[in-house]
């Protein structure tokens, strides 16, 4: 099993499966508009705009299960997205992250790439490096800053 074996939807509603990203370095990261860390989105556009062209792709999934810190509609997402930050990565719709209706690919990643609460997500944006096979190799804390992933990416890039 790997991040391939699943599908997504975007927030303009269309479903792709993560095939689309096969051969490239990943970040999934569960984001929110409304958060302390939300200036992270500014560090993930930063990284993404530099390894973009090395096949680096960063996926963004915004979750409401931490302090009703996401609770606008896909509209009002993508919006946000765009004009605070200028993210141009893909962002899909807000999903579940832990609990009975966690999204598929989330269970997938907390079972391969446990952290301090195990299973489980501990707050908004978690980062996951998936390499360029769709494994999972390293799972990051919501507080660790983009900018701290570049060694890594650099190395599997």
């Amino acid at each position: 099993m790997n991040i391939y074996d699943f599908d997504a939807q975007l927030l303009n509603g269309k479903t792709i499966s993560l095939q689309e990203f096969k051969n490239k370095t990943i970040i999934v990261v569960n984001t929110a508009s409304k958060c302390g860390l939300t200036p992270q989105y500014e560090g993930l556009e930063r990284l993404y705009q530099k390894y973009k062209d090395q096949n680096l792709v960063i996926l963004g999934f915004p979750c409401n299960q931490f302090g009703n810190q996401e609770s606008g509609t896909s509209k009002d997402i993508e919006s946000f997205c765009q004009v605070n930050y200028g993210v141009t990565f893909p962002i899909f719709d807000k999903i579940e992250v832990n609990g009975p209706q966690a999204h598929p690919l989330f269970k997938y990643l907390k079972s391969t790439l446990k952290g301090t609460l195990g299973n489980r997500i501990k707050w908004n944006f978690t980062k996951f490096v998936i390499d360029k096979n769709g494994q999972p190799i390293k799972r990051f804390a919501p507080i660790t800053k983009p900018e701290k992933m570049e060694n890594l990416i650099q190395e599997i890039i």
